[in-house]
């Protein structure tokens, strides 16, 4: 980290707009400079530390803002020590809150995620909204010794969900309802051998019933479920010989009735050999026909029709059906349709609609899939409302949502917060979705100083609501407001930041900005293609012991990849050469940094690096997205992997699958190859400039940038 502020960060910092968005492109000091505004709020402009409230996303990263600020207080050294030692991290915590309650002043200093803010909120003035002794039920059951928060809940979000769907399914119709679905778009018996899909179905038998039995129409089906929910029992094509010449499989046999069903259609193979087999050995048969299912109503009567006086007398019309009986053997499939209940629930609550509007425009919905799952998801959602509601139970969304309607409508408890609150800051603010920025409106008084920061560019999080429309069009939800950019990168090379600038401005979707590496080599940076994947984990592999024979620790080696599933055979290389490789997911590596990063899996199409997958139709119900959109996403999640790098960058890609995003780097900035590139030694950095933090040649004193300045302002120019 730099020893100074640079200008622009030492003008965010004394700014005193009300409503200010500093704009830090990657490695621009972000972090560093909302610590220095808190600094400079308490110690040059006499602010309380109880008046400033900070938030983060995450508890990693409130975490880091409190060590830095305990690193500006502590002069001995020793938290320095502590931070960067292989201590556990509940050790650290405990030295972390030691060293707090040694500094008033930290103490009343309020650093909190979004919804550890909610959760103070509603504990402590949540009465007229909310029991405010209310649990907190998370995604699973904590130990007891290692709580997420306090008062945490005994029973997890699926839990909770699974036994409540069991209730519903207490419903005969809501349970054969779930159990068609079910069979329909989720217990599909396919298989992929190499690139093609296989199915297990036997030979057109594409339908399944709901007691499990394969069927070669809609039709059909609709008969089988209706002899399975009358609790009718039946064989389908089933052989039957009259004659030793002749056998044939009629469609359905009903043994209580000594009955048979031919359905017919216009795929149905000719009757009359059928007909003079049935005749001649004194069979009872009927016909349906493909007419009747037409209209359901219809039909249902004609199958009371055709087999109600045939059954014997102790027959019963309906019997109980039972979950546990019906879904044996889907527990796999249920799960994932709960998975897909729980996202939904995400998405109308982080953006705060109504579960009627969702289900009535679903309703709408031109496909039976669509307009079925909501009739199934949207009461199974209304009912884990209500069942927290009366457990005093909230989760995270809750928490946001509850805090949020408290402010609203009680204007005594919003206006104890705005004169809490003087100094309110947000780090990444482009991570924001709809109801933390209602939140925050809710928290501003008009003499409120509202400090965000953030990168519309680097804004990777629309997948789980985040909005970046809040950052880009920052003056529209907060107006008037000003706004600061920061135009260094003081962590990438010339080539890697410079690469970085080229790749974004294909967004048509963003502000605006130049970024100027501080830091430069003629370093460039390195694409590996080679003729297939073999070969590209053999050029890392090589290159990885090349840089750590050069010097470089592998702690500062990191690989990156937008699929998991990309990495294991990478890993598998470099573990059989003891090589040790940081690696994370591209969204996992937010906030990273190292001397060296492999971006692995760089190919277009399937796979591959975009990896534009728009969403099932299932979730545009609730937030419709577009393939622009989701392209400019992939592109900002790009920007954030390259500039993960300080020094050296390697993209891996393969001959004629190169990505589409390394095509719009400038040939300049990169070379291509699939050799190994000679690593000379590591050598220290070229000193800074004092006055900018530039890279001063070593025989100047100062950098150009200041050189050119000093003239410029001598003459005048």
């Amino acid at each position: 980290m730099q020893s100074y502020l640079n200008p622009q960060q030492h003008a965010a910092i004394i700014n005193p707009h009300k409503r200010l968005l500093v704009l830090a492109g990657a490695g621009a000091g972000k972090t560093r400079t909302l610590i220095e505004k808190i600094n400079n709020l308490i110690a040059n402009e006499g602010v309380n530390a109880s008046e400033i409230l900070a938030i983060t996303f995450t508890k990693n990263a409130a975490n880091e803002m409190v060590d830095r600020l305990i690193l500006t207080e502590d002069k001995t050294g020793q938290y320095q020590k502590i931070i960067e030692s292989k201590m556990p991290q509940k050790a650290k915590e405990i030295e972390r809150q030691n060293f707090i309650a040694r500094t008033p002043w930290l103490q009343a200093l309020t650093i909190s995620t979004f919804h550890s803010l909610c959760y103070r909120i509603l504990r402590e003035d949540g009465v007229s909204e909310f029991d405010n002794k209310f649990k907190v039920i998370t995604d699973e059951v904590k130990k007891a010794d290692d709580p997420i928060l306090p008062f945490e809940t005994n029973e997890s979000i699926q839990e909770v969900i699974q036994k409540l769907l069991i209730e519903l399914c207490e419903d005969r119709d809501y349970l054969i309802s779930l159990k068609r679905h079910i069979l329909e778009h989720f217990a599909r018996k396919e298989r992929k051998i190499g690139t093609k899909m296989l199915s297990d179905y036997e030979d057109g038998k594409y339908y399944t019933s709901l007691n499990g039995t394969q069927v070669r129409s809609k039709s059909e089906q609709y008969i089988a479920d209706w002899l399975y929910r009358h609790n009718i029992a039946f064989q389908y094509e089933g052989i039957l010989t009259v004659d030793n010449d002749f056998s044939f499989r009629p469609d359905f046999y009903i043994p209580e009735a000594n009955l048979y069903i031919e359905h017919v259609s216009d795929k149905s193979y000719p009757m009359k050999q059928k007909i003079e087999q049935f005749e001649k050995g004194g069979k009872t048969f009927v016909r349906t026909l493909e007419v009747m299912t037409n209209d359901s109503r219809e039909f249902n009567s004609a199958l009371e029709r055709i087999i109600k006086d045939r059954l014997p007398a102790i027959y019963h019309k309906e019997t109980a059906l039972y979950y546990n009986e019906e879904f044996k053997g889907y527990h796999k499939d249920i799960k994932e349709f709960l998975k897909q209940a729980m996202r939904v629930n995400d998405m109308i609550v982080g953006d705060n609609i109504s579960f009627d509007d969702v289900a009535a425009k679903a309703s709408k919905d031109q496909h039976e899939r669509i307009r079925d799952f909501y009739q199934l998801v949207i009461p199974l959602l209304k009912k884990y409302e209500t069942y927290c509601v009366n457990k005093s139970y909230l989760d995270f969304n809750m928490m946001v949502n509850r805090a949020v309607n408290l402010l609203r409508n009680q204007k005594d408890i919003q206006s104890k917060y705005q004169l809490r609150f003087k100094y309110i800051l947000v780090d990444e603010f482009q991570d924001v979705n709809h109801q933390q920025v209602e939140l925050i409106k809710l928290m501003l008084h008009e003499q409120t100083q509202l400090f965000c920061v953030g990168d519309d560019w680097q804004s990777i999080y629309g997948f789980r609501g985040s909005d970046v429309s809040y950052i880009v069009e920052f003056e529209k939800h907060f107006s008037p407001s000003e706004t600061i950019k920061f135009n260094y990168n003081y962590r990438s090379t010339d080539k890697i930041v410079g690469a970085s600038n080229e790749v974004i401005k294909n967004n048509k979707y963003r502000i605006d900005k130049e970024i100027s590496a501080i830091k430069v080599s003629p370093e460039k940076i390195v694409v590996f293609n080679g003729s297939h994947i073999n070969e590209n984990i053999r050029l890392c592999v090589e290159q990885v012991k090349q840089l750590v024979d050069a010097g470089m620790n592998q702690e500062d080696i990191l690989f990156l990849y937008r699929r998991t599933n990309m990495y294991i055979p990478y890993g598998e290389a470099l573990e059989a050469n003891h090589l040790k490789v940081t690696r994370r997911t591209i969204h996992g590596a937010k906030g990273l940094e190292a001397k060296a990063v492999f971006l692995i899996g760089m190919t277009e199409g399937n796979e591959g690096f975009p990896d534009i997958w728009l969403e099932d139709r299932l979730f545009q119900i609730v937030k419709e997205t577009n393939h622009d959109m989701l392209l400019e996403e992939e592109r900002r999640l790009f920007y954030v992997a390259i500039t993960r790098a300080k020094e050296k960058l390697f993209l891996v890609t393969e001959k004629g699958r190169e990505s589409s995003f390394i095509k719009e780097i400038p040939q300049n900035y990169m070379v291509r190859t699939s050799v190994i590139l000679a690593q000379e030694p590591e050598e220290p950095l070229e000193k800074l400039c004092p006055q900018c933090g530039s890279q001063v040649e070593r025989i100047w004193k100062f950098c150009a940038r200041i050189v050119i300045k000093f003239y410029k302002k001598i003459f005048d120019v």
